[in-house]
């Protein structure tokens, strides 16, 4: 069989640049990559070697055998490895690729503010694209003498060490954050007052003061430890790079190789590298064996090997090949490079900055207690200052006796403990902590408590297709030649009854096998080919498969071609290169390139025709290659086209200028020899999971790589575009802005829309403002650049956005998301920089969802049953203290009980609650307007339920007054100073014990009546016999439990002689134990009165105002 080839010169590269571009991203010099692959799970457990897998160099290859000696960093433990670095290099290199391929007017457009200086700093280096006489000029230093020792010298003490500085954890703040953050500022203001009324301002020294002190710091303790508890639980620990740092350098000082310490490198240095070192500064390669390479892993997260260039391959200056990178290792040949840029200046230092630089973006959660605080620390001061100033200008003038300075700073002290809900913070962190827990049950993982509740927020969620959407098992369904096309099922039947193959097929078979990088595995060799083991990407085992059904014995006639190069597939040059010996020819090797159709076309010149002849590929023969393509994306197929050329290289097999020679020569004049259809069938469970999200109003986009007809079939079958119209495209934008629905064009959706990635970088902003009002968006054929970049421009729209990925392309775009969705199964950068990792199938998304919008919906309730008692009902017996003149009701101890013990016990069963209606049939909480505190609860807290628990527990404290002590309530009311020695016949010491008892009654009256209060709060709507919490359908075991607890409690603090005379509580009568219990069934049944009217009046006023 004779090998296909062009109908042009196969040993020169044509001129293609009247070849048609099929809406793709074009490629220019400048975008010719390394030739990296992505790494598809990122280990650190060794080299893992298959049994079976062929060696892609001859026997008799000179290259070095590096790979077999020098391990790649990867597969080594890396302890010192800063884990956040490869997603800054990444996010840094993303922005930069980006900025440069933006044209001039979009730039201008987002203005200079959208720049980051790092992004500037790396964006101006030009010292990649000098000439290397030039550079030298510019470093003013003989590349052949090196630096003079004065010259180094100056250098040195102008530009200091090369060493990067060290950026550790400031422990002392994040304790002192963790001790005076939050409510801790106000309370520790309380721990000073009550010491001063301890010492000196009681004489003799008031002990309940020191107890009460001492009191208030264990509940800072006590949230101060939940809150580091939370971090630490959450915390992703940088590590320290410094080891990665070699010791010494070779560097040219006068004419003489030296070795000197690392540190004493300067910018002009002539340093030499060979492989094992670690490269000791960012150097510009001047000079190399031909077969340097460089593991770059630290940096970018990929483990293939970066071969070195001296000249520039990139314009980017994080991606171009010419650079060695600081820390990165040298894994085969030697080279000379100049230093460029050391220490803190070099790409690992400003790295290490920002990394250490980095702070945790405060989630909504967060924001919302933050907010929280705010509200109750300034009612707090405001009411605080009221009491002081009243004593000074008012009761020390008027009532000189009733209150001193110890009872007044107590009185502040009350109001302090009394407005704020020392509990909450303990219980929102449980709250998260039970949910987080709950999420792992259904198979997703949670990084950061607080982002548990973010879910709930999502409006947007942007998914990858493979492996996510799909089941990532391709086949090829279709194949063909331009001119024909050829039924599988059909060619499988004719091999199983021996009919000899069409002969034109035979290339496409041939070089399915050869440009593949995919094997069977050994074990499973006996199977049938369909049930077999295939170790490799999902493409290239289809297409293997497809080889293998259909020449199960063609094995045999390939072993003359034997591979001796290759250039693996990555996201930006989207296709794969081998090179082979070619039987027929000494001079020619043998290439085949697989790849994107859009990319390849435009270098191909010829086809192999159904006639088995190579035929030119005129303007006909495109559109035929176009209706085909389109034809197969139509029917969800991804789209793959073979081609093939010979090439007699002038550089060496196996070096770097070989490598570089096929990247400039070698993907031009092209014979396509092959197309295939590919099919990934969606996951079984998507298209339910797509109608649950749509459902609970959040809109889903699929972001791929894929040819936009292929992606745009692939979300019809999915259910992300709906309907039977063909999707808006960007050029429909300009008409389609705010279209009312009678106004639709005929045959347009208006409401799905197809991006092709090509087009992002020159979408403006009023085009940006109309794509993110779809609801139905594909991407297609984007790059993990532009991924990030579609997630910061739905973000500046006020887009609650969740990104699913697995790549380490991906991890900027997760780490830029609101939540960053990982696959467990993906890159280990991706699930460093994610806040989630799905366990298992893509449909645990809806069940995050819905526990994200019951975290906020049950720290409303958390809430809304700790204010009545926790602030409301406390704050009163202040008020009437002071202004009223009545003996206090309630004291701060007592006080701090409720909050911290009592009514904590019973709101941690609150955590366990289960949702009262379908939280999916809601729209997304808006995170500007929705807040966890709203004026619903304070008014159900504070004006109702607050209302009816202070006013029962004033009456049961007038009512013990009037009953025990015999003293009425016109009394007690505008008392002030006579209530002291003498009053209604009574000592000093009687009224004070009458006092301290009334105050315990006021507190076992809170805490009794707080059982109506729970039993009310677990449900916003639905009644007690509908939610009672008894029944299985919304059974909650905890509920009576925390109720014994909060009795128990009460008992102790009460009957306990010891906390007695130390905290000034009395044991109460027990009729004062039973009263309550009514009033508690009072609560319950006027909240039921409520929602009685609510469901009565669902547009009535009540309904309007109610929680």
């Amino acid at each position: 069989m004779t090998t296909p080839t062009a109908a042009v010169s196969a040993d020169q590269p044509a001129d293609s640049s009247s070849t048609l571009d099929l809406e793709a991203d074009t490629e220019t010099p400048n975008d010719q990559v390394r030739s990296t692959a992505r790494s598809q799970r990122i280990t650190f457990d060794g080299p893992n070697v298959h049994d079976g897998t062929r060696s892609i160099y001859s026997p008799g290859d000179k290259r070095s055998r590096s790979r077999d000696t020098i391990r790649s960093t990867r597969s080594i433990p890396q302890s010192p490895t800063a884990a956040g670095i490869p997603i800054e290099f990444r996010t840094l290199s993303f922005q930069i690729s980006e900025s440069q391929a933006a044209p001039e007017h979009v730039l201008k457009e987002r203005g200079k503010d959208e720049k980051k200086p790092d992004q500037d700093y790396f964006e101006s280096l030009d010292f990649h694209v000098l000439a290397i006489d030039r550079l030298c000029q510019q470093f003013n230093v003989d590349a052949s003498r090196g630096l003079s020792t004065d010259a180094a010298a100056t250098r040195l003490q102008r530009d200091g060490k090369n060493i990067i500085a060290h950026h550790g954890e400031n422990y002392v703040k994040k304790i002192l954050g963790y001790v005076f953050g939050g409510f801790c500022s106000v309370l520790w203001i309380g721990v000073i007052i009550f010491f001063i009324c301890w010492k000196p301002l009681s004489n003799p020294p008031s002990v309940t003061n020191l107890a009460m002190a001492i009191l208030v710091i264990i509940v800072i303790i006590l949230q101060a430890s939940f809150s580091a508890f939370q971090d630490w639980s959450t915390s992703r620990v940088m590590k320290s790079i410094l080891g990665l740092l070699p010791a010494e350098a070779l560097v040219l000082r006068e004419g003489n190789l030296i070795k000197l310490p690392a540190t004493d490198l300067v910018a002009g240095d002539i340093v030499h590298i060979s492989i094992g070192n670690k490269v000791p500064a960012d150097m510009r390669i001047i000079k190399s064996s031909g077969d340097v390479r460089f593991d770059r892993s630290i940096l970018t997260g990929e483990s293939d090997e970066v071969e070195g260039a001296t000249d520039a391959t990139d314009q980017n200056f994080l991606e171009t090949r010419n650079i060695a990178f600081m820390g990165t290792g040298v894994t085969n040949g030697n080279a000379v490079g100049v230093v460029v840029l050391t220490g803190s200046r070099s790409v690992m230092g400003r790295l290490a900055s920002i990394t250490a630089d980095v702070k945790e973006k405060p989630t909504l959660i967060q924001k919302e207690i933050t907010r929280f605080v705010r509200i109750i620390v300034v009612l707090t001061v405001i009411l605080a200052a009221a009491i002081l100033f009243s004593w000074v200008g008012w009761l020390r003038v008027d009532h000189p006796q009733f209150m001193s300075v110890v009872e007044m700073l107590n009185d502040v002290m009350g109001c302090v403990v009394a407005f704020i809900p020392e509990g909450m913070p303990v219980g929102v962190a449980l709250t998260l902590m039970i949910v987080a827990k709950r999420m792992k049950a259904n198979n997703i993982l949670p990084k950061g408590l607080a982002t548990v509740e973010t879910l709930g927020c999502v409006n947007v969620i942007c998914s990858d297709k493979t492996g996510t959407l799909t089941q990532n098992k391709m086949f090829v369904q279709s194949v063909g030649l331009v001119d024909q096309e050829f039924f599988v099922e059909d060619l499988v039947t004719a091999q199983q009854k021996s009919i000899p193959l069409p002969e034109p097929l035979e290339p496409l078979l041939r070089g399915s096998k050869l440009c593949n990088d995919a094997f069977f595995d050994q074990e499973t060799l006996a199977l049938p080919i369909p049930e077999r083991v295939v170790n490799g990407n999902a493409t290239d085992a289809a297409v293997l498969r497809l080889a293998e059904m259909l020449r199960a014995d063609g094995q045999t006639d390939l072993h003359d071609y034997q591979r001796t190069h290759q250039i693996p597939f990555n996201s930006k040059n989207k296709w794969m290169l081998t090179v082979h010996q070619n039987p027929s020819s000494s001079t020619h090797s043998l290439i085949y390139v697989k790849g994107a159709p859009d990319v390849l076309l435009p270098k191909c010149t010829s086809y192999w025709s159904k006639d088995g002849v190579a035929k030119p590929l005129d303007a006909a023969a495109k559109d035929m290659f176009i209706a085909f393509q389109q034809k197969l994306s139509r029917r969800a197929q991804r789209v793959i086209v073979l081609c093939q050329r010979e090439y007699a290289p002038t550089a060496a097999v196996g070096t770097n200028q070989f490598n570089d020679e096929l990247l400039a020569n070698g993907v031009q004049d092209l014979t396509i020899i092959g197309i295939f259809g590919i099919i990934d069938p969606p996951r079984p469970e998507i298209p339910e999971t797509v109608a649950a999200c749509r459902g609970a109003g959040i809109r889903f986009f699929m972001v791929t790589g894929d040819f936009g007809l292929t992606a745009a079939a692939i979300a019809r079958d999915i259910g992300i575009f709906t309907g039977t119209a063909e999707p808006d495209t960007v050029a429909d934008l300009a008409s389609s802005a705010v279209v009312a629905p009678a106004e639709k064009d005929e045959g347009r959706s208006r409401r799905s829309l197809l991006v092709e990635g090509s087009q992002i970088s020159t979408l403006n902003e009023d085009q940006w403002n109309s794509i993110c009002q779809y609801e139905e968006i594909v991407f297609a054929r984007t790059t993990p650049e532009q991924k990030l970049r579609i997630v910061e421009e739905l973000k500046s729209r006020d887009s609650v956005v969740a990104v699913t990925g697995d790549g380490v392309n991906d991890a900027p775009a997760l780490r830029a998301a609101d939540v960053g969705i990982a696959i467990v199964s993906g890159s280990d950068v991706a699930i460093e920089a994610a806040d989630l990792v799905l366990l298992d199938k893509f449909d645990s998304i809806v069940e995050a969802i819905r526990l994200g919008r019951l975290v906020f919906q049950n720290l409303q309730k958390v809430i809304a049953y700790l204010l009545p008692a926790g602030s409301w009902s406390e704050i009163w017996p202040v008020i009437m203290n002071v202004f009223f003149g009545v003996p206090l009701p309630l004291s701060s101890f007592l006080m701090i009980i409720i909050c911290v013990f009592t009514d904590l016990f019973l709101s941690l069963s609150l955590i366990m609650e289960k949702e009262e209606f379908d939280l999916l049939s809601l729209p997304p909480r808006n995170h500007k307007t929705d807040h966890l505190i709203n004026l619903r609860i304070y008014g159900q807290s504070y004006l109702f339920v607050g209302v009816m628990e202070a006013f029962c527990a004033h009456i049961m404290f007038f009512l013990y007054m009037y009953k025990k002590a015999g003293i009425p309530f016109h009394a007690l009311v505008f008392a002030f100073e006579k209530y002291s020695d003498g009053f209604y016949g009574y000592t000093e010491a009687e009224l004070t014990h009458f006092n301290y008892v009334g105050q315990s009654v006021y507190f076992v009256t809170l805490v009794i009546m707080q059982w109506g209060n729970i039993l009310s709060v677990r449900s916003k709507r639905m009644s007690i016999l509908q939610a009672d919490p008894i029944r299985a359908k919304r059974r909650n075991p905890w509920l009576p439990l925390a109720m014994l607890v909060s009795l128990v409690i009460a008992i102790f603090v009460t009957e306990v002689p010891g906390l007695q005379s130390l905290f000034n509580t009395a044991s109460i009568p027990l009729e004062y134990w039973f009263i309550p219990l009514g009033l508690a069934v009072g609560v319950l049944v006027m909240d039921e009165l409520r929602k009685v009217l609510v469901r009565m009046f669902p547009r009535g006023l009540v309904a309007k105002i109610a929680w």
